[in-house]
């Protein structure tokens, strides 16, 4: 079994938008691929974990996630950077969903499809659902970036949650992640 960094979209890889669904509208955070190179050259397989209620809202569609994430990934490729998977929720809140997080289904999809052990995983988000969603699968550590609604969502944390990291941005956790790993190529 392999272990995996399973990461929020929006506000954790590229710039929060309300609703983003246009490609030309995807801006990447600088420090991104750089730092998930490093943790995929360490042998992390890497995930997306996203909520897309814009779709079950009828904001707009799955083939325009699907575009935004063939921009993601061009975007990504340019570092040598390439997703194991990536899993979306499009439901609305309001919503029966199977994975839309909290829920950490998307999570146990991977270890069942790809091998991950759940325990020496990571999940990183900058919103409660998404750490949420690592604590209920049993991942090794929920990282809160502070880039997208993360700044926010440190403040709002009840100070009995579970345990987590709090980073600026990925590469502070790739830093942090590696450092634990001393075996990991840097």
């Amino acid at each position: 079994m392999s272990a995996a960094v399973f990461l929020d979209r929006d506000g954790v890889l590229i710039e929060e938008k309300n609703y983003l669904h246009l490609p030309a509208d995807v801006v990447v955070f600088p420090e991104a691929g750089d730092a998930l190179k490093r943790l995929q050259d360490a042998g992390f397989a890497l995930f997306i974990v996203t909520n897309q209620s814009g779709v079950g809202r009828g904001y707009f569609t799955l083939a325009d996630v699907d575009q935004v994430h063939e921009c993601l990934a061009r975007e990504f490729a340019r570092h040598g950077v390439r997703f194991t998977h990536i899993y979306v929720a499009p439901e609305a809140p309001d919503q029966p969903s199977r994975g839309r997080k909290p829920s950490p289904q998307f999570l146990f999809d991977a270890q069942a499809g790809y091998g991950i052990d759940l325990a020496q995983s990571h999940m990183v988000g900058d919103k409660a659902v998404d750490l949420q969603c690592g604590w209920n699968a049993g991942v090794k550590t929920c990282w809160l970036v502070r880039t997208g609604y993360g700044a926010a969502t440190e403040k709002d944390l009840p100070a009995d949650h579970p345990p987590l990291v709090v980073v600026d941005n990925l590469k502070e956790l790739a830093d942090q992640i590696l450092a634990a790993y001393p075996y990991a190529a840097h």
